[in-house]
C-alpha cells in the first residue's frame, strides 16, 4: 500500500523565509510563530485605524503615540482627549499585567493560542458594542485590553524583530544594518503594519469601523486556531 504523502501547510515555509535554517541545517526554534506574529502586526494596524479614525484620535495598540497624545491633550489640544488616552493606557497595562501573571506559571509558547483567543473575544466584544451603538469608552477599553494581552505574550516569546506594534526600532535596524534575514523581517513588519492600517482605514472610512473589527476578529481567530492546530499536530 502506497503511503499517503504528508500534508504541508504554508506556515512552515513562510517561517523558513523569515528565519532561514543555519549553515548546519538547524531549524529556527520559533517554529511557525513568525508568520503568525506578522498577522498580529497587521491586526495592530487595523485596530489602531479603528481607534484613531473612529474613536476620537486615540491609539489602542501604539502606546508611544498615546503617551505623546496625552501630553498634547494636557497642553490644551482640544482635538485630543486626555481621559481617552488614559483609558487606553490603563486598559493596555491591565491586559499586559494579567498576561504577565500567567506567564509566571505557564510557558510562553503554550500561552500564545489561549491569549490570542482571549483577545479575539475582547475584539468581538468591542465589535458587538460598536454595532449596538455603545459608547466609545467601552470599545477603547476592550481593544486596548486585548492589545495588552497580545503585547505581553509577544514580549515573553521574544522572537527577534517581530514585536507586532513598534516599528521605530525596525526602521532603524533596516536602515543601519547590512541586508540579510533580520532586515527582511523588519521590512515585512513595517509593511504588515502599513497594510493593516491601510485596510483598517479604508474599511472604517468607507463602510464603518464594524467591518474593520470583523476583519480583526477573523484574523485573530485564524491565528489562535492555527497555533492550536499546529501544537496538536506536533504533540506525540
Amino acid at each position: 500500500m502506497t503511503p499517503t504523502p504528508r500534508r504541508r501547510g504554508i506556515l512552515r515555509p513562510l517561517a523558513a523565509l523569515l528565519f532561514p535554517p543555519g549553515p548546519d541545517g538547524a531549524q529556527s526554534p520559533h517554529g511557525v510563530l513568525p508568520p503568525l506574529l506578522i498577522v498580529l502586526t497587521f491586526v495592530s494596524g487595523v485596530v489602531d485605524a479603528v481607534s484613531y479614525l473612529g474613536l476620537d484620535h486615540v491609539f489602542v495598540a501604539n502606546m508611544t503615540g498615546n503617551v505623546v497624545f496625552l501630553g498634547f491633550a494636557i497642553a490644551g489640544d482640544r482635538s485630543l482627549s486626555a481621559p481617552d488616552s488614559l483609558l487606553a493606557l490603563g486598559a493596555f497595562l491591565a491586559g499586559a499585567s494579567a498576561a504577565g501573571r500567567l506567564r509566571r506559571t505557564t510557558e510562553a509558547a503554550r500561552m500564545f493560542a489561549p491569549l490570542v483567543a482571549a483577545q479575539t473575544v475582547l475584539v468581538g466584544g468591542a465589535l458587538a458594542l460598536s454595532a449596538t451603538g455603545g459608547g466609545p469608552a467601552g470599545v477603547i477599553a476592550l481593544l486596548a485590553l486585548g492589545m495588552g494581552l497580545q503585547n505581553a505574550v509577544v514580549h515573553r516569546l521574544a522572537v527577534p524583530d517581530l514585536t507586532t506594534t513598534v516599528v521605530t526600532r525596525a526602521l532603524t535596524g533596516l536602515a543601519a544594518d547590512p541586508w540579510g534575514p533580520a532586515p527582511l523581517r523588519r521590512l515585512v513588519t513595517v509593511v504588515a503594519l502599513l497594510l493593516g492600517a491601510l485596510a483598517g482605514a479604508l474599511l472604517t472610512l468607507r463602510h464603518g469601523s464594524e467591518w474593520a473589527l470583523v476583519l480583526a476578529v477573523v484574523l485573530l481567530g485564524c491565528v489562535a486556531c492555527s497555533r492550536t492546530w499546529e501544537g496538536a499536530r506536533r504533540r506525540p
